[in-house]
């Protein structure tokens, strides 16, 4: 029994050294932090082309959490600018996420569709946690790859989201239809997948 809790306590101590916690003064680079405060927040940012090998690798990146906090200035001018981005006249999206703008972090802005005025919000950290088997079959565009609308099949009809939002609070909803495929393709671009991949 004894060495049953010292293997416990030793593997709890190994899981808890393997944890790195993100505080506001490291979750942003000095790249990443020029790159955002090189303009003011109505500002929009370049979005990045697959038609680009250079973007195209960063596009294929899996990014990181970021660490929800209103006094975070880099953080707040990132998130009214990618804002200011999807809205922009050329390139106006439904959706965005921050690696299209080069900062390889789990925020992303979508327009729901589902709520009254269908209002534009961003959600930090977003991750889905169920799928249901039921699919839709929609024709999908990106940002990221301009001129090109294609049909897919494997996005599915509601899912279970669990994500944080800009007060730090933590969130499950369940969302269905058109939301939903938005939410599936810009959760897809956190993990470095864009939606060509889900093409048959």
């Amino acid at each position: 029994m004894k060495n049953i809790i010292i293997l416990v306590s030793f593997l709890f101590i190994a899981g808890c050294a393997g944890i790195q916690k993100i505080t506001k003064d490291d979750q942003f680079s000095s790249e990443q932090a020029e790159l955002i405060m090189s303009a003011n927040s109505i500002t929009p940012m370049s979005v990045l082309s697959i038609y680009n090998k250079k973007d195209s690798l960063l596009l294929r990146t899996k990014c990181k959490d970021v660490v929800p906090d209103s006094s975070d200035a880099i953080l707040q001018n990132l998130i009214k600018r990618m804002y200011s981005t999807v809205n922009d006249s050329l390139t106006k999206g439904v959706g965005i996420a921050a690696p299209q703008v080069g900062i390889l972090k789990n925020i992303i802005w979508v327009q729901r569709y589902d709520k009254p005025d269908n209002p534009f919000e961003v959600y930090f950290n977003p991750k889905i946690i169920q799928y249901t088997k039921k699919k839709l079959s929609w024709v999908e565009g990106c940002l990221s790859v301009p001129g090109r609308r294609d049909t897919t099949t494997t996005r599915s009809y509601a899912i279970l989201l669990d994500y944080m939002k800009p007060d730090n609070s933590h969130n499950i909803e369940m969302i269905e239809g058109f939301t939903a495929i938005i939410f599936q393709h810009e959760i897809d671009h956190l993990n470095g997948i864009i939606y060509l991949d889900r093409l048959k």
